[in-house]
């Protein structure tokens, strides 16, 4: 039975040696896999020109208010217009500087409250269904999704970009590894 005991401690110690540049790593191929071209379509659709917002991107941000102002642009002040410049541009910036590893942990944090806000106009702005945690359902749209997207982030944030990164080359990012 100590054999078993000793084998286990051995496989655990492997694998905590491993975390450090391995989730790093593994956070950022699947945030590239599954949520970099979400944002970039999603941003895609906010903008006309660089510096010129959709019709479509006051909806999606300002849902209730744009459709107060009868989805006249024109009703819309200048905080509206620098909001969804600003949203737009971050779907485009905070992806791409996660997926190069460069500043990732503050592309991380940004990216978080991105989806935060995101998560509270879905749900409040555009009516969307919530869903709730642990309630068995794991196909909720919102906060079961979501979920997994800020654990993801979460990774980023505490570890950083990993071994094969622009942080780690440009030395913004030192390895505990190599201490």
């Amino acid at each position: 039975m100590k054999a078993v005991f000793d084998l286990h401690a051995r496989a655990a110690r492997f694998a905590e040696d491993q975390a450090d540049w391995l989730l790093p790593t593994l956070a950022r191929l699947v945030f590239a896999a599954v949520l970099a071209g979400y944002f970039w379509a999603s941003a895609l659709t906010k903008l006309d020109g660089p510096f010129t917002p959709s019709l479509g991107a006051y909806a999606q941000i300002f849902p209730k208010v744009f459709e107060a102002a009868g989805y006249d642009v024109g009703q819309m002040g200048l905080w509206h217009r620098l909001v969804v410049l600003a949203g737009a541009w971050a779907e485009f910036v905070l992806p791409v500087l996660i997926l190069l590893g460069l500043f990732t942990r503050v592309a991380a944090i940004g990216m978080a409250g991105f989806v935060v806000v995101q998560s509270l106009t879905d749900i409040w702005g555009h009516g969307a269904a919530s869903g709730a945690l642990f309630d068995r359902a794991s196909d909720a749209l919102i906060l079961d999704q979501r979920a997994f997207w800020m654990l993801l982030l979460a990774v980023l944030i505490l570890k950083g970009a990993g071994p094969i990164s622009a942080d780690r080359l440009l030395g913004v990012e030192r390895t505990r590894l190599a201490a």
